[in-house]
């Protein structure tokens, strides 16, 4: 069993890294193999709509993204961090998550997905809901914590004297590592939950 945890900082070990190193040692501990990439600080760009990603399966900028997309689809579960910016998450993550999601095509149903924020002070919750959306449209069960998954610091380092947040960070990595173990007892019972076929509706025609 596997985690994909994205760190969205352009800072490779800020306290973005903080958080998500908080929640490997618990994934360590419980014997699920953790892979963390940093994408902060790469040259991503955004989605342009062309439509190539439902021919081919893959994004037509061959970048971090196609890297990635092998990686998202053989994990039982995906965390993702971001620094907060305006209230929102990292522009390069966001862009990143845009086109990872969006041209694979494999089932996301049941993979288990967790967002966790970094923050001076504010912005933390927009941040955290912002995240979470990309989970909560791939059929992909959102594991929580003990409170909205945040942690505190300005300069690099500083969530380190979060006591709350590294708490916050280690009872989150618990209850998903719970949740990905009774996902995947239920897989071998009784399958994942069949899907009727989609029904797309447009109001403008």
């Amino acid at each position: 069993m596997k985690v994909l945890m994205i760190n969205g900082s352009p800072h490779a070990n800020g306290n973005t890294y903080i958080a998500l190193y908080e929640m490997e040692k618990i994934f360590t501990k419980e014997g699920i193999e953790t892979e963390i990439l940093h994408i902060g600080n790469k040259d991503i760009r955004s989605c342009v709509a062309c439509g190539q990603c439902a021919k081919t399966g893959r994004c037509v900028f061959n970048d971090l993204v196609n890297e990635a997309a092998g990686k998202f689809e053989e994990c039982a579960g995906l965390v993702v961090g971001s620094p907060v910016y305006y209230a929102s998450a990292n522009a390069t993550l966001v862009a990143f998550l845009t086109r990872l999601f969006y041209s694979t095509h494999f089932d996301k149903t049941m993979k288990v997905g967790a967002a966790v924020a970094a923050a001076r002070r504010g912005g933390l919750t927009a941040t955290f809901d912002e995240l979470n959306k990309f989970f909560t449209i791939s059929g992909m069960p959102v594991a929580s914590g003990q409170y909205w998954n945040g942690i505190h610091g300005t300069a690099a380092g500083e969530a380190e004297k979060d006591i709350e947040g590294l708490q916050m960070m280690r009872t989150l990595a618990q209850n998903m590592t719970f949740l990905m173990k009774s996902i995947a007892l239920g897989k071998e019972k009784y399958g994942i939950p069949q899907k009727e076929p989609f029904e797309r509706m447009n109001f403008i025609r």
